[in-house]
């Protein structure tokens, strides 16, 4: 039974792939702290902190859907440990919240939760996955998300500041963490202690840190420059889909029918390097709102949103892809997300199926034909490096034998509140 429970708990390496979307029908999906849409799904371990789960199924039925959770370590490879040594409650919990869209043309079912609660919650800190299933079959995944469970039991401080070599001294942010390890038996930090970095709560492009710069007595310092730059990028850019009987912001005209809506967002190209305008932005996150006083969750439509960009000259990135970017394309990885190349126009062209609200966005680019390499933004928007991003530090402890890494720490800063 033991080793059944474990088979389970680890699953294969497609059910494994974290924030992934499995079924087609399957949109909108969001998983943040309860009440704040634009929170990352952060819970304190024994607390009575709350997830809130929202996505809707545009085949329009009722399915029996489940969840369930995997504890992983800091790289999000799965423990090897059974279920129920970090897990209390039920092996999945069926999501029993859910509604017919009305008001709406585009037909769909629209499903919430709440969790931890009673039925099923995490005894441990760390990682988690959060996995979403059909008719309790944990074969038939719908999705996945990722979800940080803390146990705050360190100290935790850090900055931004502007680089001091000349390279990066326009275009990066330098970040700087130390980390108080009073009460902690850290004697071989290097295996120990993990820091993580993340950009905007992005996973793609994090800073992952394991040797400190300089040890003293319950004491880690990270400020290896060599290590602790990342490219600053710029504000996001924005689409306002609130209304689609009205044009929001960047929309420039609509096609809309008695079955439809299609809206067409104005041609757009590269961002200047030396160019620098600061605005109030999302930082790549969205938020489902609407103008009409109904409710955005299951009233709410759903439209086409065509995109168009124009690169240089009208020639196409020699040996890379471009994607339109962001938390609506979960980072660029959906279907959808990557753009294709008119040479007739000589722009690329892609098309999202979006719920009315107010999104952020970027363009990004990946070598061409290389799924797993990283994404940059530096030819479709270039870096500034007074742009506002928000930096979150976690720290991850392992015990000496320990058999995973503990989410012990975490800070959340924002550069506009850097030091020189």
């Amino acid at each position: 039974m033991l080793v059944l429970l474990m088979l389970w708990a680890v699953g294969s390496p497609a059910q494994r792939q974290p924030d992934k979307v499995f079924m087609p029908s399957i949109h909108n999906v969001k998983l943040h702290g309860f009440g704040d849409p634009l929170s990352y799904p952060i819970v304190r371990l024994n607390s009575p902190d709350q997830l809130q789960l929202i996505f809707d199924d545009l085949d329009a039925d009722i399915k029996a859907y489940y969840y369930s959770f995997e504890l992983c370590n800091a790289d999000w490879s799965p423990v090897q440990m059974s279920y129920f040594d970090y897990v209390r409650g039920f092996t999945r919990v069926r999501i029993t919240t859910y509604r017919n869209a009305s008001l709406s043309l585009t037909r769909y079912t629209h499903y919430q939760a709440a969790f931890p609660d009673r039925n099923c919650y995490p005894t441990k800190s760390g990682n988690y996955l959060l996995k979403v299933f059909v008719d309790g079959d944990t074969s038939k995944l719908a999705f996945t998300r990722r979800f940080l469970v803390l146990d705050n039991r360190i100290n935790v401080a850090a900055k931004v500041t502007q680089p001091f070599n000349q390279q990066y001294f326009l275009t990066h942010h330098r970040l700087e963490v130390m980390v108080n390890t009073k009460g902690f038996d850290v004697r071989y930090p290097q295996q120990q202690m993990v820091i993580d970095v993340l950009q905007n709560f992005r996973w793609d492009n994090r800073i992952e840190l394991r040797n400190p710069s300089f040890m003293r007595v319950d004491q880690l310092q990270y400020n290896n420059e060599n290590e602790m730059v990342m490219p600053a990028g710029k504000e996001w850019r924005w689409v306002n889909l609130r209304s689609f009987r009205l044009l929001g912001d960047r929309v420039s005209s609509q096609r809309n029918t008695d079955s439809s809506f299609s809206l067409f967002i104005q041609e757009e190209k590269p961002r200047l390097p030396s160019q620098y305008f600061y605005f109030n932005d999302l930082n790549g996150m969205f938020i489902n709102e609407t103008i009409e006083n109904i409710n955005p969750q299951w009233n709410a439509d759903y439209g086409r949103v065509h995109f168009r960009f124009k690169p240089p000259a009208g020639q196409p990135y020699r040996g890379r892809d471009l994607y339109v970017f962001g938390e609506m394309t979960q980072y660029g990885t959906s279907d959808s997300a990557r753009m294709r190349y008119n040479e007739a126009e000589g722009v690329y062209e892609t098309s999202l199926l979006l719920k009315q609200g107010y999104y952020d966005y970027m363009y990004a680019t990946r070598e061409k034909g290389n799924p797993s390499a990283p994404f940059s933004t530096e030819l479709p928007e270039a870096n500034a490096w007074e742009t506002e991003n928000v930096y979150l530090v976690l720290v991850y402890y392992r015990d000496l034998g320990g058999r995973y890494d503990q989410l012990v720490g975490l800070m959340k800063m924002n550069s506009m509140f850097r030091q020189r």
